[in-house]
């Protein structure tokens, strides 16, 4: 339990804050702008497609150019069900979006959200420095 100036009793967990201050206005604003707990999910659950190394050598791939299942397939080295199946899963997540031309079914990512996605994960998986304050 944390206790502040006005004696009021905060639950904590096993870790636990050395100060005994709780700084209402902090806690309040990021109260204000949390999102709600279905936001929360729907981003945890976009890690969670993300967090798949076949499906981020699927969205590398069509961070280059569309490509079609058959060539996906060959590329990366797997069945055509396989990357049915992982093209699926993205396409729930809204991460890819394809087209139809005659018989052949061509994917590519959903919109630039996607992109920036892709080029701020590789951006900050590649960079060298953090900089630390």
């Amino acid at each position: 339990m944390i206790t502040n100036k006005e004696t009021k009793t905060v639950a904590t967990t096993q870790e636990t804050c050395s100060q005994t201050v709780i700084h209402e206005e902090v806690v309040a604003k990021v109260k204000e702008t949390t999102p709600s707990q279905e936001v929360l999910t729907d981003v945890a659950e976009l890690f969670k497609v993300l967090g798949d190394r076949t499906r981020t050598r699927i969205l590398h791939a069509l961070f280059e150019t569309e490509m079609c299942v058959c060539d996906l397939a060959y590329l990366l080295e797997m069945t055509q069900s396989s990357i049915s199946h992982q093209l699926r899963v993205l396409k729930q997540a809204k991460l890819v979006k394809n087209r139809k031309a005659g018989k052949v079914v061509y994917y590519s990512l959903a919109d630039h959200h996607v992109i920036q996605i892709f080029n701020q994960a590789f951006q900050h998986v590649t960079e060298d420095n953090i900089q630390e304050e």
